[in-house]
């Protein structure tokens, strides 16, 4: 298969990415531009004529000019599980396309999850009484939600009006691959649920999505962010402050609380084990620190 072949069972993998599996915008782009750089790649080293037979040569040259170039090795396997993926969707299309037959993932030094204090979410939540200001309710509602249920950050921007149940207490999240799954909430997080989507309808008239702008406009990832960051700084954070720490700080507590790592689990939307037990690391490094402090024989 010559590489401008690659080029067009490139879109069609896309595509199946997108309407089947039914991925995320951002794992769809990140694909994408993963295998446009591969594709440029193996134009510029092998040339437009090259056959098929060369890919895997071509796809371990790639990674190791990544590597030269700098490219961390987290990156790099993200690039490496990309191929992987496009390697067997092309068997299933009955192509010869083994790209990922030379490859193996690079070591990566495990990095624990950054997560804030219970006091500093508190903190930010109640740093100042928003009163009826709209911005302030929503992005005090926005911290509340996120350390609540742990949910991520285009989770909740999917969020619905009704995906709410204000009798059972709970709240329908849609996860990757258009997943479902019920989180419990508490009264308090109702109440101001309640209490927001009443402003909001009162400057803005019924909207589509729960959380909007501050126009009235469906909320987007990156407004998110910066209600996190600004009102983790407010709460005197320093460093990292981003909606995915507030999920790592909520994982954190529920287990330090006792929660099983299977409930962790479900609530977090993880499809296996192994993405949750990460946060059992933090855990036990900080029983390590509570040990050292309060042994006598330490």
């Amino acid at each position: 298969m010559a590489s401008h072949g690659i080029s067009e069972i490139v879109d069609e993998f896309i595509r199946y990415m997108q309407y089947e599996k039914k991925y995320s915008s951002h794992t769809v782009s990140a694909y994408k531009k993963d295998l446009e750089q591969f594709t440029l790649f193996l134009d510029s080293e092998y040339g437009k004529s090259a056959a098929g037979k060369v890919l895997a040569d071509a796809a371990r040259d790639w990674v190791a000019s990544l590597r030269m170039g700098g490219d961390k090795p987290r990156s790099v396997n993200r690039k490496i599980s990309t191929l992987r993926s496009f390697s067997k969707f092309c068997q299933r299309q009955g192509l010869s396309v083994k790209i990922s037959r030379k490859l193996t993932s690079l070591k990566v030094d495990k990095n624990l999850p950054v997560f804030f204090k219970d006091s500093e979410i508190e903190a930010a939540i109640d740093s100042n009484d928003p009163g009826n200001d709209f911005v302030s309710v929503r992005d005090n509602l926005i911290i509340e939600i996120l350390y609540q249920t742990g949910i991520r950050r285009s989770e909740l921007i999917s969020i619905k009006d009704e995906d709410f149940n204000f009798f059972s207490l709970t709240l329908r999240i849609w996860g990757k691959g258009s997943k479902e799954r019920l989180v419990p909430i508490s009264g308090l997080l109702k109440n101001k649920v309640e209490g927001y989507i009443k402003l909001r309808n009162a400057m803005f008239g019924k909207t589509a999505t729960l959380i909007v702008s501050d126009k009235g406009g469906p909320a987007y990832p990156n407004l998110v962010y910066r209600v996190v960051r600004k009102k983790m700084g407010e709460a005197g954070v320093q460093g990292k402050r981003s909606p995915h720490v507030v999920r790592h700080t909520f994982a954190t507590e529920m287990l330090n609380a006792g929660a099983e790592l299977d409930a962790v689990r479900s609530l977090l939307g993880h499809a296996n084990l192994a993405a949750t037990q990460v946060y059992t690391h933090t855990t036990f490094e900080r029983m390590k620190s509570v040990y050292k402090k309060a042994h006598p024989r330490k």
